[in-house]
């Protein structure tokens, strides 16, 4: 098992609540994040490949530790409806212990 680096944050939009909850599923299972928020439905503007681009999504907030990023980082593009989602993970600059504890233990097994 890895160390625990601390506390982690991935974001990541998806086309629609059902999809966001299966890939959530999923890295729970796979014990790759301790939560996913999934956030209501958010009105997304965008330049893609050149083109403007407007949709309905909704947004995941995944709580992880930040050993796993690189994980994610493979893993949810793999899950994931969309041919090339946008995935932003980050690590924490302040947890409370007791959540630094709980996503510590998705790689000490607690």
């Amino acid at each position: 098992m890895n160390t625990p680096q601390g506390p982690a944050l991935v974001w990541c939009p998806f086309p629609d609540e059902s999809s966001a909850a299966d890939v959530a599923r999923a890295l729970l299972d796979e014990r790759l994040i301790a939560c996913a928020n999934i956030l209501p439905p958010m009105r997304s503007l965008y330049v893609w490949r050149g083109e403007r681009g407007e949709s309905a999504e909704v947004g995941v907030l995944f709580k992880t530790d930040a050993a796993l990023l690189p994980a994610l980082q493979a893993r949810i593009p793999a899950l994931h409806p969309y041919d090339e989602p946008a995935v932003l993970g980050w690590a924490c600059d302040m947890a409370a212990p007791a959540t630094r504890d709980w996503l510590g233990g998705l790689l000490t097994g607690g």
